[in-house]
Order: C-alpha cells, then structure tokens, then sequence
C-alpha cells in the first residue's frame, strides 16, 4: 500500500531537508530524510489545526 502513495512536500519547505511529507491520499506523514522509515497515521485535519495554532513550535 506505502508503495503506492504519492509524497509531497510542503511547499514552504524549499529546498531544506528537515521536513516532513504528507501522502496522498492524505492522512500519512513521513520524515523527508528517511523514506522508507516509519510513517505516521494522523487525521489531516487536527494536525494541519494544530500546525496552525503553533502547538508544534518550540
């Protein structure tokens, strides 16, 4: 099934490599610099509400 989704990038990232990437369709995220590590199962949209408010800053 990983094999068969698609990665993005955040747009916002440029070209770092400390990022994440979100699957598509949407709802996994991986760290960039390991792809064939571990992925996390998350509900998009909490997460992206999360982001937003800044719970992940440090």
């Amino acid at each position: 099934m990983i094999e068969s989704l698609r990665w993005r990038k955040s747009s916002y990232s440029g070209q770092e490599t400390h990022c994440v990437e979100l699957s598509s369709p949407y709802g996994l995220i991986r760290d960039s610099k390991d792809p064939d590590g571990p992925v996390l199962a998350v509900d998009i949209a909490s997460f992206l509400r999360a982001v937003k408010a800044g719970r992940f800053e440090q």
